[in-house]
């Protein structure tokens, strides 16, 4: 893709976890938590961080592997139903070039005595400098990570 293109992408990931849906949530509404699985998971080096799980709250972040690409997030949470959805809209950048714009929404549904999580994210990556498979590799990470604070593997759904 050239300079000044879009490309629309959607994808779903879908994990049972033997959690309830009270502690799925709690993962991430707790700032302790939040940070262990979804800041800190991958292991780069944290330039900045915040996180204002609320309705209208913000979270953002500025992260770098080799300390001379960074990457940040900026993320507003649009909807939160306690313990059932997560609804948030946010962009990503790469140096201060704007990558990506999405809405993301998690799903969490009672599951026998555990929970399945429905995370789906629609995309706008711009400029080709960002891709639907990287997105979503980022993510499946994610939630294995999840996965790992909540004291088990996430088996797919």
């Amino acid at each position: 893709m050239s300079a000044n293109s879009v490309e629309h992408a959607s994808f779903t990931i879908e994990r049972i976890f033997k959690a309830t849906p009270e502690q799925v949530f709690r993962a991430f509404a707790d700032p302790a938590a939040h940070d262990r699985w979804f800041v800190k998971a991958d292991g780069w080096p944290v330039a900045e961080y915040s996180h204002d799980f609320r309705v209208g709250g913000r979270e953002s972040g500025r992260f770098s592997k080799d300390g001379k690409t960074f990457y940040h997030n900026d993320t507003i949470y649009l909807d939160i139903v306690e313990n059932r959805r997560i609804i948030s809209a946010y962009t990503m950048a790469e140096n201060e070039r704007r990558i990506s714009a999405s809405v993301a929404t998690v799903d969490i549904q009672p599951h026998g005595t555990g929970a399945r999580i429905v995370f789906t994210e629609q995309a706008a990556f711009l400029d080709g400098l960002d891709q639907v498979a990287y997105r979503r590799e980022g993510w499946e990470e994610l939630i294995a990570a999840l996965g790992t604070e909540l004291g088990e593997a996430a088996a797919a759904a």
